[in-house]
């Protein structure tokens, strides 16, 4: 099922050239299954006309709080009340300071200080010069707008209708749509700082080859999506993949189990939960190659010895005061019994096992969960459902947080 079936989303334009990419934004709405209703400024329509939104929204687009279409000709409070979140793009600094104001002088700013506090969240997506985003008065703004509880989303760095280039830039329409989904998942995870791993490891043989394996990262990059839409504060640390990073998600990128272990444990500290998906390489060659290994016309590979690399999920899960750890276990044969002995021999309370070879690269797939006491399989799923569940079914797992 699209992740907003049932939601109704009202979109704000305000002034900026931006603006052009609301129209791709709205489709995106539309494909994960929401209604969408658009509103907008007087200084919108110098940049996007409302004939676009309406065709692209299905909707009459609201432009005026005089607009007498309205039986009790209040389009301001009966917008609001219908929404299950509402989304401002672009934010220009003009408007964001009025926001923080608690200024209402037309529609859109009208709609958003009528918004029910407890009906759903208030998405605010700035666009603005970079200096203009950098002065003290907008980040003052900003700082307002968030202790009042408004999600900022945004913004990107990047190259400027202006000319420049830097912070200031809106986010584009795909990121804003993942942030509008990620509003209205339940916080299961909130308050809670987690820590993962994701992709494959590489370990060098010489300047040119390593070992590594066909993981791609997806099924790690979207569980640290999921925990990050859960509410959590998640530091992802990512073998080498090319895999873009998850909207809120800190990246720490590296090479080899070692450069992975010396991430995790940089970065445990505090952690109520673990989650190790990267698939680790158990060996490493016992010494790397300062120059490429050629052939020599003999027939024979070079002699290589091994030794064993760190056991990441092991060593966190042996801390003091470790988080919850989960672990992965992706196999090729006897999935369930190799998993079974997996956990007992990390010493964690929760294993996913899954089958490797099918699942490497594709973006659907299955899991098994196996703890203490039970087994539960997720059925087949696209890797971000298969995510989201895996939240779930961790954060009802989880201990309570201690003061």
């Amino acid at each position: 099922m699209p992740e907003l079936a049932g939601k109704h989303i009202l979109v704000g334009l305000t002034g900026g050239v931006a603006g052009y990419k609301v129209a791709e934004f709205v489709r995106e709405l539309g494909r994960a299954g929401a209604s969408v209703q658009v509103m907008m400024t007087e200084a919108a329509g110098q940049f996007i006309t409302p004939a676009t939104l309406q065709a692209l929204s299905g909707r009459p687009v609201y432009t005026s709080q005089w607009d007498a279409r309205p039986d009790n000709h209040m389009a301001h409070i009966n917008l609001t009340r219908e929404a299950d979140a509402i989304v401002i793009a672009p934010a220009s600094a003009d408007f964001i300071a009025k926001l923080a104001q608690g200024r209402a002088d037309e529609l859109v700013s009208l709609a958003c200080l009528a918004r029910p506090q407890g009906r759903g969240p208030l998405l605010v997506a700035p666009a603005m010069n970079r200096e203009m985003w950098a002065h003290p008065a907008t980040q003052r703004n900003v700082a307002q707008l968030r202790a009042d509880g408004v999600q900022i989303i945004g913004p990107d760095t990047g190259d400027q209708a202006c000319g420049e280039v830097g912070d200031g830039r809106m986010l584009e329409p795909l990121a804003l749509a993942e942030a509008t989904i990620g509003a209205l998942q339940a916080k299961l995870l909130a308050g809670r700082r987690v820590l993962l791993t994701a992709g494959p490891t590489f370990e060098a043989i010489d300047p040119v080859r390593g070992l590594t394996n066909h993981s791609s990262g997806k099924m790690g990059f979207a569980i640290a999506r999921a925990a990050r839409d859960a509410g959590a504060d998640v530091t992802l640390v990512a073998g080498p993949v090319a895999q873009a990073t998850p909207l809120g998600v800190r990246r720490v990128d590296v090479q080899s189990a070692r450069d992975m272990l010396a991430a995790v444990q940089a970065h445990v500290a505090g952690c109520d939960l673990f989650i190790a998906a990267a698939a680790v390489a158990d060996w490493r060659p016992a010494e790397v190659a300062e120059r490429k290994l050629k052939k020599d016309g003999s027939g024979q590979p070079p002699a290589l010895d091994f030794v064993e690399n760190p056991d990441i999920l092991a060593t966190v899960a042996a801390r003091s005061g470790a988080p919850y750890c989960v672990g992965f276990a992706a196999e090729s044969h006897d999935v369930e019994a190799h998993a079974r002995a997996k956990r007992l021999r990390k010493n964690i309370p929760l294993i996913v096992a899954n089958h490797g070879p099918s699942t490497f690269g594709a973006d659907d797939g299955n899991l098994l969960l196996i703890d203490a006491s039970s087994t539960l399989a997720l059925p087949p799923a696209d890797k971000l459902t298969l995510a989201r569940r895996l939240v779930a079914e961790i954060a009802r797992r989880l201990p309570p947080r201690t003061a």
